[in-house]
């Protein structure tokens, strides 16, 4: 119990004692208030330092560059695309990216039956359905009268795992949205 003076003012019946505060929490504090001083002085007045989220960003930047040249080595072809088509955790990782209310759901549906963009289900494309022409379409957009959005700003890594994702559930034929007038029939691999 302490035993220092009583402060004069009672709030609830509850009186507080007047205690030093002790020596390892001052040090404490008056450490955290120079490292802000420092923290402020590098990142914000003197800019000598990337703020952490920049450096995020430029981080995931050199990385999508590292595996943008790595992928330039082993160029993307219709049968590596339907080779990835068919291995699981690819194709999970392009439903997580594809089913994105933000991205490709947003206009093609959770299930890719189409709302504003056509139905990716059936054997109906409007940009061709062999796997390059889909990666090409999603890499670099559909005709611009369509408005299907170019995604090459996310990196091939991004465009190959929705690709793969869209290639294993065409020829599933869900009812959703008609067929585009100018939509051709291809024969599914």
């Amino acid at each position: 119990m302490a035993t220092g003076e009583l402060r004069p003012h009672v709030f609830d019946g509850i009186q507080e004692f007047d205690n030093r505060l002790p020596n390892w929490w001052l040090w404490t504090f008056y450490a955290a208030c120079l490292f802000s001083l420092a923290y402020w002085f590098h990142f914000h007045t003197l800019k000598t330092g990337d703020q952490p989220g920049r450096a995020y960003v430029l981080e995931q930047r050199a990385a999508a560059l590292k595996v943008e040249t790595e992928m330039a080595k082993n160029p993307m072809s219709d049968e590596v695309l339907l080779k990835l088509s068919r291995e699981p955790g690819f194709v999970a990782d392009g439903e997580r990216i594809f089913k994105n209310p933000q991205l490709c759901a947003q206009c093609h549906r959770e299930d890719g039956s189409g709302n504003i963009g056509p139905n990716l289900t059936d054997s109906f494309w409007i940009n061709g359905g062999r796997p390059m022409e889909i990666y090409n379409t999603v890499m670099n957009g559909g005709r611009p009268d369509k408005g299907m959005l170019a995604w090459k700003d996310r990196g091939s890594s991004f465009v190959q795992h929705a690709v793969a994702y869209v290639l294993s559930i065409r020829g599933r034929n869900l009812p959703g949205k008609a067929v585009e007038p100018e939509a051709k029939e291809v024969k599914l691999q």
